[in-house]
């Protein structure tokens, strides 16, 4: 038996943008269906917003996101922030996304396409117990955790 296990984010009226970013940062492909795609009148307002939304990679990055009907503020539901202090990581928010990758080279590169308008929470560095480890969150309110994994 195979399990898999996939996050499923909660966008507040931009899940289209927060998908297509993702795709550009890990590659894969981009599925996106739309509340008028399942019958939503097209002129009913919020009938372009995702419905089911998926990122997918051969190297096994997954993520799923939709837009919440009726909010349009932007950004992850649920939001709330995450920092550092005194060396140890302070949050309100419900989950981080990890993502782990044997190759310090290829979770650098992912780092770096994930950071423009991101708010880095722990740069990405050599830690105690990896080779690299990091945290960011991204423009969309989303909080990731890298990590090279041995």
């Amino acid at each position: 038996m195979t399990i898999q296990t996939t996050p499923h984010l909660n966008f507040r009226g931009d899940a289209r943008q927060a998908l297509e970013f993702y795709r550009s940062v890990f590659g894969g492909h981009l599925v996106i269906n739309t509340y008028a795609d399942f019958g939503m009148p097209a002129d009913v307002p919020g009938a372009d917003k995702v419905v089911f939304g998926l990122v997918a990679s051969d190297g096994g990055f997954r993520v799923m996101g939709y837009d919440i009907p009726g909010q349009t503020g932007g950004g992850v539901a649920g939001g709330g922030s995450t920092r550092r202090e005194n060396n140890t990581t302070l949050t309100d928010q419900a989950l981080f996304v990890s993502v782990g990758s044997d190759s310090p080279e290829e979770l650098r590169g992912h780092w770096e396409a994930l950071s423009p308008g991101a708010t880095v929470v722990e740069p990405l560095a050599a830690s105690a117990w990896s080779a690299g480890f990091g945290m960011l969150t991204d423009r969309f309110g989303v909080t990731w955790s890298f990590s090279v994994t041995p």
